[in-house]
């Protein structure tokens, strides 16, 4: 009688955990297609309005030595025409074992060797040989490991601004802005709109040019982490993905992008650490064939990075 008993309670024990192993597995299912139906949905609505042109750029990526995710963020000045120099070239880094989250930037002008095309400007790497021969460049340059890449150009960064924050990016504009940028920008802390946001990151036509609109660019992408993760919640992310993937060009996946900016929300406001290259006394202003560049002491610079790299806090 009691083992009669006691095999009816293992059998109900075995239902319940039956029962509660299938609510799992449906709730997991309409998950992964609210998620599924939000990126298309998100993705369709941004198609109808997107003309950037999907061209697949050859990138042989790898993993960083230091464990770390590193993606090669390109801005680039094209309106539509082939062979565009990079604008903005930026190295960011995530560590899922760190936790930590890093921006390189790197100035346009800097003379260096590119594979095969001799020195030049760093920038005219991307019209000469898109992003791989960029890459192949940073890493003869400056040993940086990079697995993703992810171009977008003027017209794209306003669409995502604006479909990311329909109010908004809250910065504190330091001065009068107007020279070649397509707005006029009075300063004081305001919101700004994908068009106006862009002005303030391109804007280099004061006493330090391209260094400053360096420190703005990186601290705009700051601002966008910070104030994405409070306005943003883990159930508007796929819809949101899906929004900015017509306006970027990358070999990232979905998946990759939705993994990272999970953790990004549920991590709460990132803790972005920031580096110019070159660094400070590692690099002269000169002039070659007419043209201002800047040459660089590469072992130093070398040094910073692999220092600001293998950092674990």
């Amino acid at each position: 009688m009691r083992s009669e008993r006691h095999q009816m309670v293992k059998k109900r024990k075995k239902r319940r955990w039956k029962s509660i192993v299938a609510i799992l597995l449906l709730i997991i299912a309409a998950v992964l297609i609210y998620s599924y139906y939000q990126f298309k949905q998100g993705m369709s609505a941004a198609q109808e309005q997107s003309e950037v042109q999907e061209e697949e750029y050859e990138f042989n990526g790898e993993e960083d030595q230091y464990g770390g995710t590193n993606i090669l963020l390109l801005g680039s000045d094209s309106r539509g025409e082939e062979n565009a120099r990079a604008d903005t070239i930026m190295v960011a880094q995530y560590h899922p074992d760190n936790g930590t989250y890093k921006l390189m930037s790197f100035m346009r002008d800097m003379y260096v060797n590119i594979p095969g095309y001799g020195e030049s400007r760093i920038n005219t790497a991307l019209a000469q040989g898109g992003p791989e021969l960029l890459r192949q460049t940073i890493k003869e340059n400056f040993d940086i490991d990079l697995q993703y890449y992810a171009i977008i150009d003027f017209d794209g960064f306003v669409h995502v601004i604006d479909e990311a924050f329909p109010n908004g990016v809250e910065i504190e504009v330091e001065k009068a802005m107007s020279e070649k940028i397509g707005v006029t920008l009075e300063p004081g802390l305001q919101r700004l709109d994908g068009k106006h946001l862009l002005g303030y990151v391109r804007f280099r036509h004061d006493a330090r040019g391209d260094f400053n609109r360096v420190e703005r660019q990186q601290t705009v992408l700051k601002e966008v982490a910070n104030q994405f993760t409070s306005l943003q919640t883990l159930t508007k992310l796929p819809k949101l993905v899906g929004v900015v993937t017509p306006y970027i060009n990358t070999n990232m996946g979905t998946g990759n992008m939705l993994y990272m900016g999970k953790d990004v929300l549920t991590g709460g406001a990132p803790d972005i650490k920031t580096m110019r290259v070159p660094v400070d006394g590692a690099f002269e202003e000169t002039t070659i064939n007419g043209a201002q560049v800047l040459t660089v002491d590469l072992e130093q610079n070398k040094t910073a990075i692999r220092e600001f790299l293998s950092q674990t806090e």
